[in-house]
């Protein structure tokens, strides 16, 4: 008779690796996923509007707009359904996490702050110097050359 007395403090250990590796499983409601050739025009579709999302988000990159938010967007809309897509998500949500966590490092800060006050006073030398060289000549007071 087993009465589970002979499993230590780590049955929590290992039942939530578990839980984390479950197989991924369509969001789609259940008359949708009883049909097989609904169930394949519902994938369809969420393929069209992720794709769709993602698109626009590359266009936002040059245009203006929120171009990530757009794409990671559309990489969760997949993620309702395509399992690839979930594990694409999942990766970006802890590289995103890692990123955040190193920017927060003072050394880290530091240098950023280092390097960004150098190129500034670089670029404004660089400024300085044509101005004083060539001056500042405006479009509108350009004569007839």
């Amino acid at each position: 008779m087993d009465t589970g007395s002979d499993r230590g403090t780590n049955e929590s250990a290992t039942t939530e690796p578990a839980a984390e590796e479950t197989p991924h499983v369509s969001k789609a409601p259940a008359f949708i996923k009883a049909n097989r050739s609904l169930h394949l025009s519902w994938q369809v579709g969420v393929f069209i509007v992720g794709l769709a999302v993602i698109g626009a988000g590359i266009a936002m990159l040059v245009l203006p707009g929120p171009g990530w938010v757009a794409i990671f967007a559309g990489l969760a809309i997949w993620a309702t359904e395509f399992a690839w897509a979930h594990l694409v998500l999942r990766w970006t949500k802890r590289k995103v996490s890692e990123a955040a966590q190193k920017a927060l490092d003072p050394k880290v800060r530091r240098r950023n702050i280092i390097l960004t006050s150098v190129g500034l006073a670089v670029a404004g030398a660089l400024i300085g110097f044509y101005l004083w060289k060539y001056g500042l000549t405006l479009p509108w007071d350009l004569k007839d050359q």
